[in-house]
């Protein structure tokens, strides 16, 4: 399904600062991945003054690249996040090529980067990626069950294509990680046996409970199955799985 919406826009700053890594940098403003759980829904419909579900609208940032060229010069090295708010691989990326573009420019500068994505679109840049010394790659995987990523990412790759681009990337000496987040229903040690060899490490993290995700959870009768004790579960079953095949993980919440 394509987002109803696309407008092209000028934005103001590209390289911002963030609470989690130095910087972040989000070419587009909404995700046409739609992921009934994303955190930013609530508050980006409200910054960017869009009425449309979560999803169905994308703001491409047309000149961040040009402004990225710029703000780069003036900033102090730092780890960047690309993306925070959206997916930098959803499939408007394919006609627009912003997160390449950005990905070309900061291959010339000496900044780590961190990238994260739910799309196998990824591989595409693997080549100007290999150029950047310090460059992570993750790609979010919270369950080995398909069924279940499609009810909670309705347009994300399926999981085995995001395995798949973690051992690729992995052995052409990219660093590699997957967060498991937030933890979907599914088997642990299946999850730990599909990113064995594919991760350097998993971040593993619980479900964010904004007002669409509690309407989401009341609709698919899933509030009292995927409540706290869940995802406590979850994690630990997961981290022993994962520790006893000797991928590190990490428990975040």
């Amino acid at each position: 399904m394509r987002p109803t919406v696309v407008r092209e826009v000028h934005a103001k700053s590209i390289l911002n600062r963030s609470k989690i890594h130095d910087y972040c940098i989000n070419p587009y403003t909404g995700c046409e991945v739609g992921c009934v759980y994303c955190y930013a829904a609530l508050f980006m419909r409200r910054y960017s003054g869009h009425s449309e579900p979560w999803g169905q609208f994308v703001d491409v940032k047309i000149n961040a690249p040009a402004l990225l060229a710029r703000q780069i010069l003036r900033a102090k090295r730092g780890s960047i996040w690309i993306a925070s708010v959206c997916d930098p691989y959803q499939p408007l990326e394919e006609r627009y090529r912003l997160t390449r573009r950005i990905l070309e420019l900061l291959a010339e500068r000496d900044f780590p980067i961190v990238i994260q994505t739910k799309s196998a679109r990824v591989r595409h840049d693997l080549d100007v990626i290999r150029q950047i010394p310090d460059a992570t790659l993750g790609l979010t995987i919270a369950t080995e069950n398909e069924a279940t990523a499609r009810l909670f990412e309705p347009h994300a790759s399926p999981i085995a294509e995001r395995v798949a681009v973690l051992r690729e990337f992995k052995a052409a000496g990219v660093a590699t990680y997957a967060f498991a987040g937030p933890l979907l229903p599914g088997d642990p040690e299946h999850l730990a046996a599909l990113l064995d060899g594919a991760a350097d490490r998993v971040l593993i993290d619980r479900m964010n409970y904004v007002p669409t995700v509690r309407r989401f959870y009341a609709r698919h009768r899933l509030l009292d199955a995927l409540g706290e004790p869940f995802f406590r579960t979850q994690a630990r079953r997961l981290a022993l799985a994962l520790r006893k095949r000797g991928v590190a993980a990490d428990v975040v919440f």
